[in-house]
């Protein structure tokens, strides 16, 4: 169904209703539409901001050429994007921060911790079950060029004392105009709460960022191809 006017509207009628609001502050386009361009979408948005039920317009995994065109469809700032950011995939340097921090717009880091391995735990020797286990992050060739930015990230936790995961997320809170969605639970909230208390130093800071950039994860089909080989019987 395309976002027309008034499925934006239902749709934010739905979402006001589970939230218990009247108004939303913030609603965002969750995930970029490839078939409808946001010439479709964002009238549906600006009738909701004009009408006083929305107060501000946001996106979700939107490119910079794709987050300005929505700015243009909407003929207001579309305050935020919400992308995919961390240590493991810092992508969002080059081009979202800067406008970011140009514009005074916000981009909120999802999955800030990379699905764990940021926490530091897991190693060639030390790979994880369950869930993760399928996570091409967590191959064996990925955990192996994961771990340089590990060593940096365990090498600064150490200078405060802290655990990894806290000083990945004082890295990610650090950058101009970054935050991080809200915690789903009390160690995210505590963990949240612990990486506001550290200011990385200018050094660390820079250590840090030359470490992530120069993380190279191998894609999926290649990590796929690498178990299959594991298994296989010599």
């Amino acid at each position: 169904m395309a976002p027309f006017r008034p499925v934006v509207r239902n749709r934010l009628a739905g979402s006001a209703r589970r939230l218990g609001l009247q108004r939303v502050p913030l609603y965002q386009v969750h995930q970029p539409n490839p078939l409808v361009p946001d010439s479709v979408t964002m009238p549906g948005m600006l009738h909701l901001l004009d009408n006083g039920r929305i107060g501000a317009v946001g996106v979700s995994n939107y490119s910079l050429a794709r987050w300005q065109a929505a700015d243009a469809a909407l003929g207001r700032p579309v305050v935020s994007n919400q992308v995919h950011f961390s240590l493991a995939a810092p992508g969002a340097l080059e081009d979202l921060v800067p406008f970011a921090e140009r514009e005074g717009r916000i981009v909120m880091a999802y999955s800030p911790l990379a699905q764990g391995l940021l926490g530091g735990r897991y190693g060639v020797d030390d790979r994880p079950g369950g869930v993760r286990a399928a996570n091409p992050l967590f191959g064996t060739e990925n955990l192996r060029r994961a771990q340089p930015l590990l060593d940096v990230l365990r090498e600064v936790a150490a200078i405060y004392d802290a655990a990894p995961a806290q000083i990945a997320l004082a890295w990610l809170i650090s950058l101009p105009r970054v935050v991080i969605p809200g915690a789903s639970s009390v160690a995210q909230v505590e963990a949240n709460a612990a990486a506001a208390d550290i200011t990385l130093r200018p050094e660390e800071q820079a250590a840090l960022t030359a470490a992530a950039r120069a993380f190279r994860p191998v894609s999926a089909v290649r990590t796929l191809a690498q178990r299959v080989r594991e298994r296989l019987p010599l």
